[in-house]
């Protein structure tokens, strides 16, 4: 009864996912290899991590993959769009790219795929370590409940990195984050200064922000109830 169940699961497959769209096939008839036809083509699995973050709008999806050439990441929303699982939505002219029921299932694999990686992965190399994605993950992972005052605007200064990307800005309202890469004019509330692989390892869960602060590889001035609560703004679900 099984086998037959997973028959049915496989040949229920749309015809779509197989054309000419979609990446080399392997010619067989595994689930697993008839899945991986799809994701294994490069960038496709991350665009799915953001959309499952939330994102839907073109220009947020590349800001959490700035090193994705829009005009791939224009093909891979066709590709996952041809396979059904994202949904293009156009809202006037504005265009949203949706997961569908088969693209929110992904969500597991993308959560289960982040384990193993934190886990069994090596340490990060300088190449990895990118302030912008760190900035724009961190600006969506605020946990508002904690910020004690109406907006905060908290200026980040990495010293170690080119000066282009050297100083950011996230503006923290009641219901809203802005993560800005230019002095987005507001008075600065607290300023965190810190190496970037420290705060990276700290967003990872390979550090803290008491051990870091205490080796002085993160420094936070501000008044000090920004200073002592600020650690408790943020919330990484790669620290879980």
């Amino acid at each position: 009864m099984e086998i037959r169940l997973q028959y049915r699961i496989c040949t229920a497959l749309p015809r779509r996912a197989y054309d000419s769209t979609m990446g080399s096939p392997y010619h067989q008839f595994c689930p697993v290899a008839k899945a991986m036809e799809l994701f294994d083509e490069r960038w496709t699995l991350l665009v799915v991590r953001e959309l499952v973050l939330g994102s839907e709008r073109f220009n947020d999806l590349r800001r959490g993959l700035p090193r994705m050439s829009p005009s791939l990441l224009s093909k891979r929303l066709h590709q996952l769009t041809a396979a059904g699982i994202v949904r293009r939505v156009t809202d006037g002219s504005e265009v949203r790219y949706v997961l569908t029921p088969a693209g929110r299932e992904l969500e597991t694999v993308v959560d289960a795929l982040g384990a193993w990686g934190a886990r069994w992965t090596g340490r990060l190399g300088d190449a990895d370590l990118d302030p912008k994605l760190l900035m724009w993950d961190m600006h969506r992972h605020v946990d508002h409940a904690q910020v004690p005052e109406a907006r905060v605007v908290v200026q980040f200064v990495f010293p170690g990195v080119t000066r282009a990307s050297r100083r950011w800005w996230l503006v923290v309202t009641a219901d809203d984050v802005d993560v800005c890469d230019v002095d987005p004019g507001f008075e600065v509330s607290v300023t965190v200064t810190a190496r970037l692989r420290e705060l990276t390892e700290i967003w990872r869960g390979e550090a803290t922000w008491e051990g870091a602060l205490r080796s002085g590889a993160v420094t936070i001035d501000g008044p000090s109830p920004l200073r002592r609560s600020l650690p408790r703004w943020f919330v990484s679900p790669l620290a879980v």
